[in-house]
């Protein structure tokens, strides 16, 4: 009898375990954690030990890899997580151009993708394709609308653009140029530049030629840094705008001296001390950073709450996603990505979330803020 009984322990215990690790719950997150856009890309990796360790009760299994900033390496990394780990959702990848090129592999595969990038190029026009991206970070109309605002209440009639020659710096000029327009300013001169260039003197001199009143760098990570300081050595003494790509600590310490004045909207992580409590983000943000701060010895970089917002929304959206199927499975997939749509009042680090089936950002003006550098560091522009 007693043998019986163990064989029979022995056989309900060896179904129990394939049963849960199906219940278990796999995320991949890409990160640039080398490569150009590593300034971005670490935090962002660094961040990925932050994340919840159980959704819905159930155990969740991070899959953490680094694509070298390397567009190729991102599709390739992506293939990987989804045909031979099987995850329910991918956090990531860093980098703009990367991003736009596994939309359609995510789409093909049911898997939904919390994509902490800057261009809107990625949710934007929505479609049965981007419908399963979900974008971590400010839409670019968000950000521009304050810095056009800043424009027209300090006079600005003339304006220059200097943008990278990417899916971001490409985004912002087109979003950019809709709202000087309606604003009454005039863009005399629009100049584009490679991520990689090691001088951008050619561009920058058609730009002080045109003698715009201000001039906006439509750029994200390391490569903010060598235009604004090229238009400064050459001269240029106007107003210089940087967009939400720009606030990371490298900014600061690589621009030094050069970079003074430089006035951009971001994340309120930057100026802490000078947001009221009353604010929902504030009380979320100090958690992670002092996480972060503990854990590494650093402070983050803004980027790194794109992945940690990731992991909050995700978190939300399992709990509902796991009423229709099991993790693993198309029907577990395909509710997380209906769940996320539903987002309400999220609180992340940057802001609050509410997204829908036409908006898969859902931020508004609750976690934005304008800053200007002064001193060797941000703050709060009254």
């Amino acid at each position: 009898m007693f043998g019986k009984l163990l064989m029979s322990s022995m056989i309900l215990g060896a179904l129990a375990v394939p049963q849960l690790a199906m219940a278990q719950i796999k995320i991949g997150v890409v990160a640039s954690a080398s490569g150009p856009t590593s300034v971005v890309g670490i935090s962002q990796k660094n961040t990925a030990a932050l994340l919840p360790k159980t959704m819905g009760g159930l155990a969740v299994e991070y899959i953490v890899l680094d694509d070298a900033s390397d567009s190729t390496q991102t599709v390739q990394l992506f293939k990987k997580l989804i045909s031979d780990d099987h995850v329910d959702a991918i956090i990531g990848p860093s980098g703009s151009p990367n991003a736009v090129g596994v939309i359609q592999f995510a789409a093909e595969a049911h898997t939904p993708v919390l994509a902490p990038v800057g261009t809107t190029a990625v949710v934007l026009p929505m479609d049965d394709v981007k419908k399963w991206i979900f974008k971590t970070t400010q839409n670019d109309d968000l950000i521009a609308a304050a810095l056009v605002e800043h424009m027209q209440k300090t006079g600005i009639k003339t304006v220059g653009v200097f943008a990278a020659n990417d899916p971001y710096g490409q985004g912002w000029v087109k979003t950019f140029a809709g709202l000087t327009d309606k604003a009454g300013i005039k863009t005399i001169g629009t100049e584009y530049f490679q991520r990689t260039d090691t001088s951008v003197t050619a561009q920058s001199l058609k730009l002080l030629a045109a003698n715009p009143d201000a001039i906006l760098v439509a750029a994200a990570g390391g490569p903010t840094v060598l235009p604004e300081t090229t238009l400064v050595d050459q001269g240029y003494r106007g107003k210089i705008y940087q967009t939400h790509g720009a606030a990371t600590p490298d900014f600061l310490r690589l621009g030094g001296r050069k970079v003074e004045g430089t006035i951009l909207a971001a994340s309120l992580m930057l100026v802490m001390d000078d947001i009221s409590d009353s604010v929902p983000s504030k009380k979320v943000a100090a958690e992670y950073i002092a996480a972060y701060t503990k854990m590494y010895g650093v402070a983050p970089a803004t980027f790194g709450a794109n992945v940690f917002d990731g992991g909050l929304l995700l978190s939300a959206a399992v709990s509902i996603a796991l009423q229709a199927g099991k993790p693993g499975t198309i029907a577990f997939r395909d509710a997380l990505r209906t769940a996320l749509e539903q987002t309400h009042e999220i609180v992340g680090p940057q802001g609050v979330y509410n997204m829908s089936a036409a908006d898969h950002s859902g931020f508004d003006t609750r976690g934005r803020v304008l800053l200007v550098v002064k001193g060797g560091t941000w703050h709060l522009l009254q």
